[in-house]
């Protein structure tokens, strides 16, 4: 998967870098200065902004809801593949 702007928005914020993953099981490699932090996204599966794209805001908000509290992501531990999931493929 290509990241989008949204992806690469919200990495911005984390002061990383997305990039398509070399793993085919995930969507994204996330690095901080140059070095590798995680992969993130399981492919097939959609995120925040898919959800917006296909099916609208609302129908977004509420999945985002769901895997927020799903993922616990208000305890997720930084540089963290769950932190940077929770951040970068389903953040605000």
């Amino acid at each position: 998967m290509k990241p989008d702007t949204y992806h690469k928005q919200q990495a911005k914020k984390l002061g990383v870098v997305v990039k398509p993953s070399t793993n085919p099981k995930k969507k994204l490699d996330v690095f901080k200065d140059n070095k590798k932090m995680a992969s993130i996204g399981a492919e097939g599966y959609r995120d925040y902004n898919s959800y917006k794209k296909k099916e609208g805001l609302a129908v977004a908000d509420v999945k985002r809801k769901s895997y927020i509290a799903r993922h616990k992501c208000a305890g997720a531990k930084k540089d963290t593949p769950n932190y940077y999931s929770c951040n970068i493929l389903w953040g605000k």
